[in-house]
């Protein structure tokens, strides 16, 4: 199958090139710059250049493959509502090329969106459309798409860590070294879910192999690290103390994640495990790969 990724390039996105490659796949993917498109060839994919907010070089990407990946999402916590909403318009213009055929698209949402009950772990099954995470758009297009017609699946994302980056924990290292110390939320049980990028990348694949339409996915192998884990470990690396700060000190301390610092996030991915008949197989858990980073280079 000849396979459009977007994102290719980044942290999700160039493992997921790799590993739709070793499984016999070939790549169309998306590059912005020149850099990304040495990495690209580099790898054995196919450069299609443009970005996540050019949606004519997203339908010419689309169009001239057999199915699409989605990983590509603007990272950027002080303006989340506005990226989600281009996530929106991505996924609605990779659409516009599907429409009417049987070739499948992955999106990527985030496991929160399956939270059914306060405390309890996230679900596939479940969506809450009046979730207060404005993620929720990148589902509500792959609702609207897949009504078009176009076989549609969600993999939703924990925090995906190796030993170089961490998803959300990433940008609370930075908020540390700015700040002088390691903070959690209040008691700091709350938890985030996590998998190792290399159990993540098969997923996507599977998903758009054997997803059925409609379904949502969840790449998660450790339901839930508490943020006083992530924090301590956070402080070995770092060299720094360690705190509790109050809910209504998270947003001067973390900035735009702020948002997401006091959430209990657990998340279950037994209906992915069963359906897809992915295991995660990867021996380091985020707090492995926390402390295993070189972090005088963070």
């Amino acid at each position: 199958m000849r396979v459009f990724v977007t994102g290719a390039t980044g942290f999700i996105g160039s493992f997921v090139v790799r590993d739709l490659i070793a499984a016999g796949h070939s790549v169309l993917g998306l590059a912005r710059s020149d850099r990304g498109a040495e990495a690209l060839a580099a790898a054995g994919a196919e450069v299609h250049r443009g970005d996540v907010e050019d949606l004519d070089s997203l339908r010419r990407g689309a169009a001239s493959s057999d199915g699409v990946i989605h990983t590509a999402f603007i990272h950027d916590f002080s303006r989340f509502q506005e990226v989600c909403e281009t996530d929106r318009r991505a996924i609605e213009a990779l659409g516009d090329a599907l429409a009417g055929s049987d070739r499948p698209l992955v999106v990527t949402s985030g496991t929160g969106m399956g939270t059914a009950v306060p405390g309890q772990p996230a679900t596939e099954d479940h969506f809450d459309p009046n979730h207060p995470n404005p993620r929720t758009a990148s589902e509500f297009a792959a609702e609207a798409v897949a009504a078009r017609g176009v076989r549609v699946t969600v993999v939703r994302l924990p925090q995906v860590h190796n030993t170089e980056k961490h998803g959300l924990v990433t940008f609370s290292i930075a908020a540390a070294r700015e700040k002088g110390v390691s903070a959690y939320v209040g008691d700091g049980l709350n938890r985030w879910p996590a998998v190792h990028v290399l159990d993540a990348a098969p997923i996507y694949r599977l998903a758009l192999e054997k997803g059925a339409t409609g379904a949502r996915y969840h790449a998660v192998a450790e339901e839930g690290v508490t943020a006083r884990e992530i924090a301590e470990a956070i402080g070995r690396g770092l060299k720094i103390p360690v705190v509790s700060i109050r809910p209504d000190e998270a947003h001067s301390h973390f900035g735009g994640l702020g948002y997401f610092a006091g959430m209990d996030m657990p998340a279950s991915s037994a209906l992915t495990q069963q359906r897809l008949g992915w295991r995660p197989t990867q021996k380091a858990g985020m707090i492995d790969d926390l402390d295993g980073m070189d972090w005088s280079g963070v």
